[in-house]
């Protein structure tokens, strides 16, 4: 083989992918052997649903609607850590590497993607070279770590997939009814298709259609032919976007407007639906920093010590930063026409904001909301580096050597926190590091100490937890976690546990509505008393649930809490079956709240109640995969029935 077609070879764009994503594939293997991680626990490892006995279907259906992340369940993605756990078993590493595979995936789909796109600015680009560059800069980003080696993530990352898909089956759909031939159902039906895939894996799929949106009226304009002078636009697409994109946004706002308009919606959150706002202009400036130009305090995975906007000048970056928004949209359309590309690049960067970063009660910052955005942000760099290259030959050297220095750092960046991510104990400590006042960065490495010292006494780990945990229950804001570990590990132990840290959490949950961490605190508590692996006094406990209860509308997870604690430890059950209906009637569609009041009517021989929950669990019942919890149910109803019935005998 000659020079001159090796060369060709290597440059050519899909051996430059391919050199892509080995190196992608190369970085973040270290993160591989790593540990589960915070909203792993409550989706994967503490989620019974997604560790089946077997591939049969009532088993997957019930994998595939048991995600407490959301009312949606996000079914494909739960389903896939069902199917995970049926080959490999409960192992982190095995999950960690199906994320990197989507990842490599979603790379490949972001290369044909944007090769397409390029190919409508020919004069500046060549469309494949430039795709792999872009796409293999895109998969080392090292904001989009946490989508891949936290596992969870995955949700983000496989929802992504069918987004990069139908845009692709989009483009390439317009690219052909430009050319006069068929390619309308193409479009059509990649945007409804994908959209209706990508929402199982979860919601912000849901952003198809705009990112679609902003495609053709950016880059195709609605022309009907590639021919300048015929100006006709195809009426169809106006109709589709209206059907897909303007009808689902009216409607969906008129059906969120109440819930966001209620004051009671941000009870649980410490910020006011003004105060999101403000913040989130701050946090979506600083997403583009942390994507094109990351340091390691930037993505430091913990966020929770974020400082919200009280006003405009409250602090004064707010306004700073709203201006710069203003701005970058004003840029954008002044150069619709001249600078498509770098148009669409920022469209799709604010456009993907717009779910996660206005008026939902969400918490404020994660990085995994970039997964997307950041491929806008490639896409507009790309377009400049293009345009600094054909216009400045003086300093294409000084570009390109520019650029290459940004991605090694990126790279670099990537590797060094993959080797992280590789180890709990380092993992913990880098978090702790670079968030030093982060309730959760401090509790987590607390935590770890805790794991690491497998609760003996004697470890020196056990030492080590309590300072990181006092720290992080000392912070504004905290949860209740560290006060939870705290009682946790001494109790364990057979140490002193503190009258503080149970006034700690009291005064905590009783200033303030609990939140999903403070729910899971007193549920891990009151499984340790219930197990007797733990020994505290049940009134202490009892005292953190009421202050918990005295708040307008407890969830009903907490109310389900509530009941077993007050089945099993309090042995009161006419407060047990009581609270549990309020379970039931705050979530009526969750399963396991009607099965729990199914048991503790039937012990408590109120079988119309139980016999009503069962036919209600039947009714639920889709393809078979209540089929054992109705059995079981049954059965136990008819034995204590009988028993109940039999005559007894003195």
């Amino acid at each position: 083989m000659s020079t001159s077609t090796i060369k060709r070879l290597v440059g050519s764009p899909w051996c430059l992918l391919l050199l892509g994503s080995l190196l992608t594939l190369a970085i973040y293997s270290p993160g591989l052997s790593g540990a589960w991680l915070f909203d792993d626990y409550p989706n994967i490892v503490d989620n019974q649903g997604v560790h089946p006995g077997s591939f049969d279907l009532p088993s997957l259906l019930n994998a595939a609607l048991s995600s407490p992340s959301s009312d949606f369940k996000r079914p494909l993605a739960s389903l896939s850590f069902a199917i995970n756990f049926l080959i490999t078993g409960m192992d982190p590493s095995a999950m960690k590497a199906t994320n990197v595979v989507i990842h490599l995936l979603n790379g490949v789909m972001t290369f044909l993607l944007l090769r397409a796109v390029l190919r409508k600015a020919r004069d500046r680009f060549h469309p494949g070279r430039t795709a792999a560059l872009a796409a293999t800069a895109w998969l080392l980003l090292s904001i989009n770590l946490t989508s891949v080696l936290y596992t969870v993530q995955r949700m983000e990352s496989m929802a992504n997939f069918f987004v990069l898909l139908g845009l692709y089956a989009y483009v390439a759909g317009r690219t052909r009814m430009l050319a006069g031939r068929t390619g309308f159902a193409l479009s059509a039906g990649g945007i409804l298709l994908c959209t209706g895939i990508g929402v199982l894996a979860k919601e912000t799929a849901i952003m198809l259609p705009l990112y679609a949106f902003l495609v053709e009226a950016i880059v195709f304009r609605w022309r009907q032919h590639n021919d300048p002078s015929d100006q006709k636009i195809d009426r169809r697409l106006i109709a589709f976007f209206m059907l897909v994109l303007a009808v689902p946004m009216m409607v969906g706002s008129a059906w969120l407007a109440p819930s966001i308009l209620d004051p009671q919606t941000w009870a649980r959150r410490d910020f006011t639906l003004g105060t999101r706002l403000l913040s989130e202009a701050r946090i979506v400036v600083d997403y583009i920093g942390w994507t094109l130009v990351p340091t390691p305090r930037a993505l430091s995975f913990y966020h929770d010590d974020f400082v919200i906007s009280q006003g405009l000048l409250q602090p004064w970056t707010t306004l700073a930063s709203i201006l710069a928004l203003a701005a970058l949209s004003a840029l954008a359309w002044r150069l619709r026409h001249s600078r498509p590309l770098l148009t669409l690049g920022i469209a799709w960067y604010l456009g993907c904001h717009l779910l996660t970063a206005t008026v939902l009660p969400l918490e404020l910052v994660y990085e995994h909301r970039n997964y997307f955005a950041s491929l806008g942000l490639v896409l507009a760099v790309a377009d400049l580096v293009a345009q600094a290259i054909a216009t400045a030959r003086a300093g294409r050297a000084l570009v390109v050597t520019l650029v290459t220095a940004i991605v090694a750092w990126q790279a670099g960046l990537t590797l060094l926190t993959a080797r992280s991510w590789g180890d709990p104990l380092a993992l913990a400590s880098e978090l702790a590091y670079r968030s030093p006042n982060s309730p959760r960065a401090q509790y987590e490495l607390g935590r770890t100490y805790v794991i690491y010292s497998h609760y003996r006494a004697d470890s020196p780990y056990a030492d080590l937890a309590r300072a990181p945990l006092e720290r992080a229950a000392s912070i504004d804001g905290s949860s209740i976690l560290p006060e939870q570990a705290l009682i946790f590990m001494n109790s364990r132990m057979d140490r002193p546990i503190e009258r503080v840290w149970w006034a700690s959490m009291t005064r905590k949950l009783a200033s303030r509505p609990p939140t999903v961490q403070d729910e899971s605190s007193l549920d891990a508590l009151s499984a340790c008393l219930r197990e007797a692996s733990c020994h505290f006094p049940a009134q202490d406990l009892l005292d953190a649930y009421l202050a918990a209860m005295d708040h307008p509308k407890p969830s009903a997870r907490l109310l389900a809490m509530y009941a077993n604690f007050a089945w099993s430890t309090l042995n009161d059950k006419p407060l047990a079956l009581r609270v549990q209906k309020e379970a039931v009637a705050a979530s009526p569609r969750e399963t396991a709240y009607r099965v729990g009041l199914a048991r503790m009517a039937t012990g408590t021989g109120d079988f119309a109640e139980a016999n009503a929950q069962i036919e209600s669990l039947a009714r639920m019942n889709m393809g078979g995969r209540l089929d054992r919890e109705i059995a079981t149910l049954r059965s136990l109803a008819a034995d204590s029935e009988h028993k109940r019935a039999a005559p007894t005998h003195e």
